[in-house]
């Protein structure tokens, strides 16, 4: 791709040394080569780009008097090393082969030693602080810049000495290993589980979709019948329909025991050991950098100011909550006519929500191909944002399934983002955005915002589209209100760019404030389109699906709060527990909060890696703290109307366009007018009358 301006394809940077010709993750013009990417590959790049700013970085330490070109100069740096390292580990994420993920593995602690040296350099620490004095006040987003810098010099151990210092980066070395590890565990053991079933009763429930991509697993193994496996479609579709119960129960161990001491892979990846030995080391690291736990050092780039704050919140919240989840749990087991267990509650749900609302989400699903789904999205967001958004042919994908499509503002391109929307295997489970490049208009380098735009969604089955369920849809615009985070960004800064630089817990306000498009008739009618009639969604059902929206929201609710309170409390302890902690104060909590006691086999945690292997430790309220703030933002458009033009464009303004380059609060209160309310995610949940009491 490229533009007149500087685009994706006109990106540049001084490299310092001579670059081998023969490996592409070293091209520094265009997108990455992926088809071109070879596991020979990682090893000489990052080696080569790590000397190469290494030599950067001892120039910048030279500088007597550093200026705004400086700083431009150590940006650069950064995006030297995630031209190259940011391909490796998006493959490694999307299409992890033995050999790229042992390559992957053999590169990790050279890229956590290079980010862990930089931040204990003192020599740049101190230039740092001369440019804090020395920028004019007028300069407002680089004084931000090297604010939030001295703060990860910081949290980096840039005061550490002797053996503390070199214990801080023995630390985050073995921390990068075993979080890499916890993640390629669950990958392993999700897609080593197979259920081979040869009698049609027992499947019985479960979508045609689905039975289809069954009995093609098993024909591909010579099989009869049909072959289910443990990806995100089959496990929910499992979970919703099977009317066995044995299936269903099956299926609930398998998934949560994966990667630990229990269920059909007992032992062979178990992530149970890894949780101690993160544990411990997170909470090393808070103290070796002078915090009480490791809660207190992830808040120091939080928008949340203390523990006590986090946890009031969680607590506040569940116990408006409870009550709903408790009559919601009473509401199923009397429809069911028995008492249920965990593998029940999705399938019985499900079966209520037929009843009551006449609805179910087999029958929604045929109205939700995706490819009208994403048209419809894609045309939400150029009439709110003022963009175009089209196809584009690439030059370089991963997969065959995966997609490009270019942005567009004002006629100008302004950025692009990939799409791969199907399960398979070797593919990590859940959905994400990521960037593939930042935004920057630096001296000498130009470049327009790049996202990578992941789910797991059912693949396309002979000539039927994948159809998702509107669980799916809204999961879509969930990853895509990030991806517009991360593309509409007006700062030049790619420190600062897009979701770079954002609180943690206010990253997810515009993921979570998109996803209530997904529910307004306005937009249902535009991204529905029955895959054989192309008829829309009709009003009736539309009206029911709206209905239905707080239909057992305490239940769901409560789960999350279970995950967040868990999460926090666990990182907030005065010492790290052993494993039996661990589970034990999974049990303390789940007596506050939950209302659906699981079995004693149920080992959630070694499964839980949006804490134990991503980036969300100590930060998993971020989802329920930024619900807040979606809720009272999507308020404003409900006051104004929800596809008001100005209203949309002050969002774009404050919110999107501002990146980390202002802090998140005033970014907030620049839109809204005033600080956010919970009532509004009450309000928005169906709980309003806990609230009140």
């Amino acid at each position: 791709m490229t533009s007149t301006t500087a685009g994706p394809g006109t990106g540049t940077d001084d490299r310092r040394t001579a670059e081998p010709t023969d490996n592409p993750l070293l091209e520094s013009v265009g997108l990455p080569r992926f088809d071109a990417i070879r596991p020979e590959h990682v090893e000489p790049a990052v080696r080569h780009v790590l000397a190469a700013q290494r030599a950067a970085i001892a120039e910048a330490e030279a500088v007597d008097a550093p200026d705004v070109g400086w700083l431009e100069n150590l940006e650069r740096v950064h995006d030297a090393i995630g031209r190259v390292w940011g391909p490796i580990a998006h493959l490694n994420a999307v299409a992890s082969t033995p050999a790229l993920r042992d390559a992957y593995n053999a590169c990790l602690p050279l890229v956590t030693e290079f980010h862990t040296e930089v931040g204990q350099n003192r020599a740049l620490y101190e230039r740092f602080l001369r440019l804090d004095e020395t920028l004019p006040a007028e300069r407002r987003v680089e004084r931000e810049l090297v604010r939030q810098t001295l703060r990860d010099f910081r949290l980096g151990g840039v005061a550490l000495e002797g053996e503390d210092r070199a214990r801080y980066r023995e630390v985050m070395q073995k921390l990068a290993a075993l979080q890499a590890t916890f993640e390629q565990n669950l990958m392993d053991a999700t897609d080593a589980f197979e259920h081979h079933e040869t009698r049609a009763e027992q499947l019985a429930g479960l979508p045609e979709e689905t039975l289809e991509r069954a009995r093609a697993a098993a024909a591909e193994k010579g099989l009869d019948g049909w072959l289910l496996k443990l990806d995100p479609p089959t496990y929910l579709a499992v979970m919703t329909h099977a009317r066995s119960e044995a299936l269903r129960k099956l299926y609930y161990e398998a998934w949560t025991t994966r990667a630990s001491d229990r269920g059909p892979s007992a032992g062979r990846w178990d992530n149970g050991p890894l949780i101690t030995e993160i544990l411990a080391l997170r909470h090393e690291s808070a103290k070796l950098l002078g915090f009480k736990n490791y809660a207190e050092l992830s808040l120091a780039t939080k928008m949340a100011g203390s523990v006590d704050e986090v946890i009031g919140f969680l607590r506040d919240l569940a116990r408006r909550s409870k009550p709903y989840a408790e009559r919601n749990l009473a509401e199923l087991g009397e429809h069911a006519g028995r008492r249920l267990e965990p593998w029940d509650i999705a399938f019985y749900s499900e079966r209520l929500r037929e009843q009551r609302f006449a609805l179910s989400d087999e029958e929604l699903r045929r109205y939700f191909p995706l490819p009208k789904v994403l048209a419809g999205l894609f045309s939400l967001a150029e009439n709110l944002f003022g963009i175009e958004i089209a196809r584009k042919p690439a030059e370089s994908v991963w997969h065959p399934s995966v997609e490009y499509y270019e942005v567009r503002r004002r006629g100008v391109v302004t950025g692009g983002f990939f799409t791969d929307l199907y399960a398979r295997p070797q593919k990590r489970g859940g959905a994400w955005m990521d960037g593939c490049r930042d935004r920057a208009r630096l001296s000498r380098l130009r470049q327009d915002p790049v996202a990578y735009l992941v789910c797991n969604f059912a693949p396309p089955t002979g000539d039927t589209p994948s159809l998702l369920t509107h669980g799916e849809v809204v999961t879509l615009f969930h990853e895509f209100g990030h991806g517009l985070h991360h593309l509409l960004t007006e700062v030049d800064y790619p420190s600062l760019a897009g979701i770079n630089g954002v609180a943690w817990d206010a990253v997810e306000l515009p993921s979570q404030f998109l996803e209530n498009y997904a529910w307004r008739p306005e937009v249902l009618k535009t991204i529905s389109g029955e895959y054989r009639t192309g008829e829309p969604l009709p009003d009736e059902k539309i009206e029911k699906l709206n209905g239905s929206r707080t239909f057992m929201e305490g239940l769901a609710t409560v789960r999350q709060l279970e995950f967040a309170l868990f999460d926090f409390l666990l990182h907030s302890r005065d010492a790290p527990p052993d494993l039996a902690g661990v589970y034990a104060l999974l049990d303390d909590v789940r007596r506050e909060v939950a209302v659906v006691k699981p079995p004693e086999y149920n080992r959630f945690p070694c499964t839980f890696s949006h804490i134990f292997g991503g980036g969300y430790a100590a930060g998993y309220y971020s989802y329920k703290w930024a619900e807040v703030l979606a809720a009272d933002a999507f308020a404003a458009f409900e006051e104004t109307g929800v596809l008001d033009a100005a209203t949309a464009e002050r969002f774009r303004r404050e919110i999107l366009a501002v990146g980390g380059s202002r802090p998140a609060l005033d970014a907030f209160v620049a839109f809204r007018g005033r600080e956010p309310d919970i009532d509004a995610l009450l309000r928005q949940a169906g709980m309003v009358e806990t609230a009140a009491a």
